[in-house]
């Protein structure tokens, strides 16, 4: 163990806050030692197999599993009759229509039985030795159906005539959502110098996450207790919804467990309808039940992200600056209400399409609708990065149609810092920012006053070539309640318990530098436990970009309260008063003297001492609830450039350059890492993927043959920069960073290309521009 009794040593600042330290998973990952959930092998699992519907829309007649049961290796098929005592899958989200009455959900049950709504949905479980024998026994089930018309997208869903997916739904509408003062936002139009107007596509995305979803489900016939391993992003807000929702038990009766997760970005955030039928059959049989969805399955059921038909609105006076911002959405819910589908086309529009600008007046109005496709839900951004896009593709086309430079009118109505707090018409107080500057650099960085040069060389080639700015500001995810345990092991390492969830973010290592710097414990001794619903009291789970403000926010309380119990402690060891005692690096020190004992040192005394007096503590052991902390608003400014092959419709990317504001920065190797992510997600939106249904409903993009992502070669390299300014409302100053690089590039990419075809009479494209896309705007094809 190492000495803590030591002198200061200021390269141990080399873990510390700030420094880019590698990720501790990499090594065990990259050597192939992660374990997912598929890797889990319990002792007599047997597998199941997922029998899905082929169907858009249909009644069932009838279903016969008979054969099915008797299959080789198969020893039970679970359909909906077997469920009938469980809950369903509901959206409870406190959102109201216009009207003030409440939002409709839907009620799914886990198995559908007498109605099937889209591709995929599931109809019966096949429970067998192997997954091949359950796989071939699936293919003996009997489904008889009456067809019924599909509809596909939100807008049509709205029509009279278009066909209903409930009974009790009319109209297929869950939500008519308004917000802001539409009278005072009709004035503003009306007096408007200039009104610009946009029909834009916020395209449906497959999420296409590494790892396809997997589950085991255990009973505990002796505690009768369910146990559920499975990649989420939250074990305890899981286990809350299995237990409360679905499986109607006291939450103590409900254990979720998760290993490594390869990827979510929203996706595995809640509960799926494949979960309860394992445990189900789990404590039928007695025996653990295993399933692992292969990719197609993935594409029909993993929930899918965005989708939104918006008409977008801006009013301004004869200088530029912005009177008011209007959004008229319909947004597509698929066939089933997840827990947050509704958020993404309402609160998150409301709260991000005002971006980092001065906005008197926001009026958002989503009709959000029924359909037969898989259903939405978060990914990643989740509404912030389209409210961005929005803003950013009105304001080029205001800028064109008025005539005015498109920068200029950015500046022009750019936050400035002595405005700060900045209270939004939204609700949302902005505590601080350099939004000009950032500008500035970014421009700068990008060399984009000697464009034009740039673009007459492309042309002398044959090329169109074009320059984009993507502008971003978002608010984070809603302050929620986040533990930060502390907890001194026998081993000698120091665990941190903690109830978000790493799923590729590398939370380990930034949260193991917090730790770190606070109580100097050595670095190489932390460890993380994250994924025990059973460890924990709280926890709000991985989303939103709040990690580090709410888990290191935590980890500074509770290192505090360590801190605390450790002055008591060393006291009593060193025979004085607690009031002499003083924290510095690692070590308690008696004031004024050389008598000190460190932390690692105390917490083993501790552990060792069986006789001590009541007020000395037992050890140094915390848990602490982390109350919550507002929303912070990480910004920046992405700018694009890009070449057009008007041949081809091909795209290449010359350059892209990031400017962000993260506020403090715990490890800038990771922050760098999650700001890659998104930027190629966003990419991958404009340029490449296209989700497509038929008309009867049929999913036509459902595997990478027929699905695009973008590949390596077709990036271009990131110039990345920070400009730092600390958010005041939580003890890191930290802002976030998750979901940023989606909220830069979808603006910058689409603004740049629409950019490089002005020339060609092309003033706006919708996502995904293919080449395909690109080419017929070209030819006017």
């Amino acid at each position: 163990m190492p000495d803590t009794n030591l002198p200061f040593d200021p390269t141990r600042l080399k873990f510390g806050i700030g420094q880019p330290v590698p990720r501790q998973e990499d090594p065990k990952l990259l050597q192939g030692q992660g374990r997912y959930t598929d890797d889990v092998a319990l002792p007599g699992q047997l597998y199941a197999w997922v029998f899905r519907s082929p169907y858009a829309h249909a009644k069932v007649l009838s279903l016969d599993v008979s054969a099915a049961r008797e299959a080789p290796g198969v020893q039970a098929v679970i359909t909906a009759e077997d469920l009938a005592d469980y809950g369903a899958m509901t959206c409870a989200m406190p959102l109201k229509n216009a009207d003030g009455s409440p939002l409709r959900t839907t009620h799914r049950p886990a198995l559908a039985s007498d109605r099937l709504r889209f591709v995929g949905d599931p109809i019966a479980v096949v429970v067998a030795e192997t997954r091949a024998q359950a796989r071939d026994a699936s293919e003996l089930i009997m489904l008889d159906v009456d067809m019924l018309p599909a509809v596909t997208e939100a807008s049509a869903a709205a029509a009279p005539d278009a066909p209903l997916l409930y009974d009790d739904i009319p109209g297929n509408s869950v939500l008519d959502f308004a917000f802001g003062d539409a009278a005072k936002v009709a004035e503003a139009f009306a007096a408007a110098a200039h009104v610009q107007k946009l029909s834009i596509r916020n395209s449906r995305i497959v999420v296409a996450a590494m790892e396809p979803r997997s589950a085991i489900g255990e009973y505990d016939a002796n505690e009768g207790r369910f146990i559920l391993h499975v990649g989420c992003q939250g074990v305890f807000g899981l286990r809350n919804q299995l237990a409360d929702d679905i499986l109607k038990l006291p939450r103590e009766k409900v254990r979720v467990l998760t290993g490594n997760v390869g990827g979510s970005f929203g996706m595995k955030a809640n509960a799926y309808p494949e979960y309860l039928p394992l445990l189900h059959a789990a404590k039928q049989l007695g025996r653990p039940v295993k399933w692992t969805d292969d990719r197609s399955g993935a594409f029909q059921s993993d929930q899918h992200g965005r989708d939104h038909e918006v008409v977008a609105e801006l009013a301004l006076d004869a200088e530029g600056r912005f009177l008011a911002v209007r959004l008229t959405s319909y947004a597509n819910m698929g066939a089933y209400l997840s827990t947050v589908a509704p958020l993404m086309g309402t609160g998150n529009f409301v709260k991000n399409v005002q971006s980092n600008y001065t906005m008197p007046l926001i009026e958002v109005r989503t009709k959000s609708l029924l359909t037969n496709t898989t259903p939405v839900s978060a990914y990643r951004g989740a509404g912030r990065p389209e409210g961005n896009y929005f803003m950013e593709r009105l304001i080029e086309e205001a800028a064109r149609e008025m005539g005015k430079d498109a920068v200029a009118i950015r500046r022009l109505n750019h936050i400035r810092p002595d405005q700060f707090p900045y209270a939004a018409p939204t609700g949302s107080v902005y505590d601080g920012g350099e939004f000009s500057a950032i500008l500035e650099d970014a421009l700068r960085a990008a060399d984009h006053a000697n464009f034009e040069t740039r673009r007459a060389e492309s042309k002398a080639r044959g090329k169109l070539r074009g320059i984009g700015v993507g502008n971003f500001l978002e608010c984070t995810a809603p302050p929620m309640k986040e533990q930060g345990g502390i907890r001194f092991e026998k081993d000698g390492t120091v665990t941190i318990i903690t109830g978000t969830l790493d799923y590729g973010q590398g939370h380990w290592s930034a949260f193991a530098q917090v730790l770190h710097q606070k109580l100097g414990v050595p670095f190489e001794a932390i460890r993380l436990k994250q994924g025990d619903s059973d460890e924990l009291v709280a926890g709000g789970g991985t989303g939103g970009s709040k990690s580090l403000m709410a888990s290191g926010a935590a980890i500074v309380e509770a290192s505090a309260l360590v801190v605390e119990k450790g002055r008591v402690a060393a006291a009593h060891v060193l025979e004085t008063a607690p009031a002499d005692i003083e924290f510095e690096w690692g070590r308690f020190v008696v004031a004024g003297t050389d008598r000190a004992i460190g932390i690692m040192e105390l917490a083993e005394k501790l552990r060792e001492s069986h006789s001590l007096p009541s007020e000395v503590p037992s050890s140094l052991d915390v848990t602490h609830v982390f109350d919550q902390a507002p929303q912070a608003y990480p910004n920046g400014c992405h700018v694009c450039e890009l070449e057009v092959d008007p041949d081809t419709g091909h795209v290449t990317f010359l350059n892209y350059v990031a400017v962000n504001d993260f506020g403090v920065i715990v490890n800038p190797l990771l922050v760098a890492g999650q700001a890659h992510g998104g930027i190629v997600q966003g990419i991958g939106q404009a340029l490449h993927e296209r989700v497509a249904y038929s008309e009867e409903g049929q999913l036509l993009s459902a595997s990478f043959m027929d699905y695009g992502l973008p590949r390596a070669d077709d990036l271009p390299a990131f110039q990345l920069s920070s400009r730092e300014v600390p958010c005041t409302t939580n003890p890191l100053g930290a802002k976030g960073c998750g979901e940023a690089g989606c909220a830069g590039s979808l603006p910058a990419v689409m603004n740049a290309l629409v950019e490089a075809l002005r020339p060609v009479g092309v003033n706006h494209l919708d996502m995904p521009a293919t080449p395909e896309v690109i080419w017929r705007a070209i030819h006017k094809v």
